[in-house]
């Protein structure tokens, strides 16, 4: 199911809205549809004790099958204009958030087998007691690194212009809030010069 709208804060919108890779179904897929297939050859030999064992073994792969998709329909890892978040749970929820702020590093991994089903694991760092996160099973994890490190760059920009444009502060308090954000890391040297001579120019 789709992220809910309404656990996204005033003007956030979400970018990426992303379950695991659909190679999380395949053991469940395979081992439901041999479990049918057998039960099949069994009840068309007419071998009763066979077929109710393999009538149970379908069943029970069945239960395993939908349990895996449910858990695989409830999960996202969500890229908004703000922050990153993964829900999963089918009734009780779990989640994790990082502002795009705190996140220092982005990497991703990608056995040959899962580049080649395009899927992989990302791997976040951010600061705060986390430190590094491990999102396994995303699909196309290079597009979601680099629409990540896109939103980063756009948060960036809309702090500095918001901390710069506020004219209800003074300019030394704006300089302030500059600096703080640059020693932060919200915002680069060079657009910390740039925004510092902006300031002063109107003293």
């Amino acid at each position: 199911m789709p992220f809910p709208s309404k656990l996204l804060n005033d003007n956030e919108q979400v970018v990426l809205d992303l379950r695991p890779h659909w190679s999380t179904l395949f053991k469940p897929a395979v081992v439901l549809v041999l479990a049918v297939a057998l039960t099949v050859v069994w009840a068309v030999a007419d071998i009763t004790a066979l077929f109710f064992i393999f009538l149970v073994v379908t069943v029970v792969a069945l239960v395993y099958f939908v349990i895996r998709y449910l858990r695989w329909t409830t999960t996202n890892f969500v890229v908004t204009t703000d922050r990153l978040v993964y829900r999963s749970g089918v009734l009780a929820k779990h989640g994790k958030e990082i502002p795009l702020e705190r996140v220092n590093d982005i990497s991703f991994h990608q056995t040959v087998f899962k580049r080649m089903l395009g899927g992989g694991d990302l791997v976040i760092e951010s600061a705060g007691e986390r430190g590094q996160e491990t999102f396994a099973n995303i699909p196309h994890p290079a597009a979601a690194q680099n629409e990540i490190y896109r939103q980063m760059e756009a948060s960036k920009a809309r702090d500095a212009d918001r901390m710069a444009g506020r004219r209800d502060l003074s300019v030394p308090e704006q300089l302030e809030k500059l600096d703080e954000l640059r020693q932060r890391g919200v915002i680069s040297e060079a657009e910390f010069e740039t925004k510092k001579s902006q300031l002063l120019d109107r003293m």
